[in-house]
């Protein structure tokens, strides 16, 4: 499985950017998918999650202020994030699920300034 993630990048606080993660492979198949993120010197930490059925869920961090979508015509999961923090600054990850494996796309970079 082939996930490529995008859109990353440099903004301020209070900005916006949107992240896509684009994949071959028809995203209906997987189970879930999600972005996931890391900060340097903590641990990779689940952000949203978007299920088969089209349900997303959000870590308490960035709930109200992120959203996942997906787009089946493009295959495609997208994470619009608004109202960006500094301690939002990390690698983003998108992640897909298929029974129990879980594959990884290469990590984009949203860095935060305050």
């Amino acid at each position: 499985v082939q996930l490529q993630a995008f859109g990353g990048g440099l903004v301020e606080a209070g900005g916006s950017l949107r992240l896509s993660c684009a994949t071959p492979e028809t995203i209906s198949s997987f189970d879930g998918m999600g972005w996931y993120r890391q900060a340097p010197g903590k641990q990779r930490e689940l952000v949203a999650h978007i299920n088969s059925d089209g349900i997303a869920d959000y870590d308490t961090s960035v709930k109200g202020r992120f959203t996942i979508a997906r787009d089946s015509a493009k295959n495609s999961v997208y994470l619009q994030m608004n109202n960006l923090k500094p301690e939002d600054t990390a690698v983003y990850l998108c992640s897909a699920r298929r029974g129990v494996t879980r594959v990884w796309g290469q990590g984009t970079q949203v860095t935060v300034s305050s």
